[in-house]
């Protein structure tokens, strides 16, 4: 089975990594046919395979950087897309801070790009991949959209925050771009096929890869960092969103724009279950799902960490008609699959 070529493109920048790729399916789903924009420098070429195995048939891909002016010229003139979702963009928090520079010019010129070729080639649909971590420790819970931003803690979440701004400036400007920024939390899980998920390079820096890989013994022991916050139990509070219920959220943004009549428009909401979750609670939910018991110890505090934050998602369901659907539990056990899954 190969893209038929009738249903509206859709330019998936990133779209091999973690949440690009559980989109591209949402996206196959609802009808588009995604074309994938990713250099593999932060996903794994395997992910393609995962994606052909779900889908009955391979996706069209470019393995360029999103950055390469001429190339993303040439794709736009090629596939004509009817919108595109912008995911593309270095993630490591801590290279952040050490390579602040290559972060910059990396995440920002190719949002810049984007929004200079789209004008060129009349594509109004810009979904763009913003974060929660705008948010900083709000001094309120839950957020909404009208939390006011903190400055980031890292150059990371700063290049979210400014490519919000120049969104934002663009469209009041008159740029022809609808645009939206998904701010959201932390992304867990993986299809339920077990045929994608979170591929992290090296040592993972986020919660639930961790602690699979410390379930499979590829690790020897998670460290939970601090147990004195101001919580029920003591550590961090987070919003953990399945991976497949934001891919879904994506869709429902790219519809909503492409309904949208204005010549210029922009907005931002938050994609979350709108329920913080200890980190005790999920190495708990996690070994209650799977049987696996985890080899976990309380470390000190870890500097820049956020106590506590979780959404408030009224304007996704109104604005969006979207809503969280999947459960922390079966989350873990998608994730947890995947983890098998690799570990053969």
């Amino acid at each position: 089975m190969t893209p038929t070529g009738t249903s509206p493109k859709i330019l998936v920048t990133g779209g091999a990594g973690f949440i690009g790729s559980h989109t591209v399916v949402s996206l196959v789903e609802a009808g588009f046919e995604p074309v994938i924009v990713d250099d593999f420098s932060n996903s794994e070429r395997s992910a393609l395979d995962g994606l052909r195995a779900i889908l009955g048939r391979d996706v069209t891909c470019y393995p360029v950087d999103c950055n390469d002016a001429v190339a993303m010229d040439d794709i736009f003139q090629k596939e004509s897309p009817l919108g595109v979702i912008h995911f593309a963009a270095y993630k490591a928090v801590g290279e952040s801070v050490a390579k602040p520079l290559k972060y910059y010019r990396n995440n920002l010129d190719s949002l810049l790009l984007l929004l200079e070729l789209m004008p060129k080639h009349n594509v109004k649909n810009l979904v763009f991949s913003s974060s929660c971590t705008v948010y900083g420790q709000p001094e309120q819970l839950p957020v909404t959209e009208e939390t006011p931003r903190l400055p980031a803690q890292s150059p990371y979440g700063n290049t979210k925050a400014i490519g919000e701004d120049i969104l934002r400036d663009a469209v009041r400007a008159n740029v022809p771009v609808k645009a939206m920024a998904l701010r959201y939390f932390n992304p867990i899980g993986a299809h339920p096929s077990a045929q994608i998920g979170e591929l992290p390079l090296g040592v993972p820096a986020n919660l639930v890869p961790f602690i699979t890989q410390t379930a499979a013994g590829i690790r020897s022991s998670l460290t939970v960092y601090g147990n004195d916050y101001h919580t029920p139990d003591g550590t961090c509070i987070r919003d953990y969103i399945d991976v497949m219920d934001l891919a879904d959220a994506h869709v429902q943004a790219l519809r909503k724009l492409n309904e949208d009549t204005a010549e210029a428009s922009y907005d931002v909401i938050n994609i979350g279950t709108g329920r913080g979750e200890t980190v005790l609670n999920v190495i708990k939910t996690f070994e209650q799902e799977t049987g696996v018991d985890l080899n976990y110890v309380i470390g000190p505090r870890r500097p820049g960490d956020v106590e506590q934050v979780y959404a408030d998602v009224s304007k996704a369901n109104t604005v969006l008609g979207w809503t969280a659907r999947r459960s922390l539990a079966e989350s873990l056990r998608d994730a947890w699959r995947w983890q098998q899954k690799l570990s053969l």
